[in-house]
């Protein structure tokens, strides 16, 4: 029964991947219910789930909670050691940036967030809610920690537009350093919310601990990532372009 569903699933993804190829279905639709492509391929929807899941892992497919699967659009490139606004990297890529400031809140510093950014105990953080879309489709959901006694009253500030641009204009601050770390991790709460996933669906984190021109650490971003939307690509050899202390995080 295992090989039989086994074959029958790979039948399924063939398929799909032709289709996908011959651009008889376009990203951006919408593929049948898994009950109707069970009909079709006249198997089991655990089958059918088993296919799906697999292209999309291959990133060619996506889903979304409570509305079905997708066929995916092409993955933003995205170097996060790059100088270029998120905005600015999404246009060169051909596609349609957009940002919805979610809230803007003074929080105790989460545990693990203390000796990263070198604060004292029970330190309290300005955090900033924003999710960031592609061509319409939320595929990014960032949480901001910064330091409130670098940024007075940026709540009554702009948070939709580059934090980095803000940071110089009203703030005189711009980035030099930054250190960050990339893993796979499982989508939860208002990130899984917010892009459309289920509970533990997998996704692409990428933390940055940010320094300003004088050596001080002075944010630290959290961004949880679809990761059939996004391509981490670093290059060592390519110099960074853009203003000084730009990036495409924020």
């Amino acid at each position: 029964m295992g090989e039989q569903r086994t074959t029958q699933s790979a039948t399924i993804i063939h398929t799909l991947r032709q289709q996908l190829a011959s651009q008889a279905l376009v990203p951006g639709n919408k593929l049948p219910a898994e009950r109707e492509l069970a009909d079709l391929f006249a198997t089991t929807r655990i089958t059918v789930k088993e296919a799906l899941h697999t292209l999309e892992a291959e990133g060619l497919i996506y889903r979304e909670e409570r509305r079905g699967w997708f066929v995916s659009r092409p993955r933003l490139v995205y170097n996060p050691a790059s100088r270029s606004h998120f905005h600015t990297l999404v246009a060169a890529q051909n596609r349609v940036a957009s940002t919805r400031v979610l809230g803007c809140e003074t929080v105790l510093a989460p545990a693990e967030l203390v000796p990263e950014m070198a604060l004292a105990p029970l330190s309290r953080l300005t955090r900033i809610r924003r999710v960031r879309s592609i061509d319409q489709r939320p595929v990014l959901y960032v949480e901001h920690y910064l330091i409130p006694d670098y940024f007075p009253a940026i709540a009554d500030q702009d948070l939709s537009q580059s934090l980095t641009r803000l940071y110089e204009i009203q703030y005189g601050l711009h980035y030099g350093r930054s250190r960050f770390d990339i893993c796979p991790t499982a989508a939860c709460g208002e990130a899984a919310r917010t892009l459309s996933l289920a509970e533990g669906s997998p996704v692409l984190a990428v933390t940055r601990v940010n320094y300003d021109q004088h050596g001080r650490i002075i944010d630290c971003d959290r961004e949880i990532w679809r990761h059939d939307a996004v391509r981490i690509r670093i290059d060592s050899h390519q110099r960074n372009s853009g203003s000084p202390g730009s990036r495409s995080g924020s």
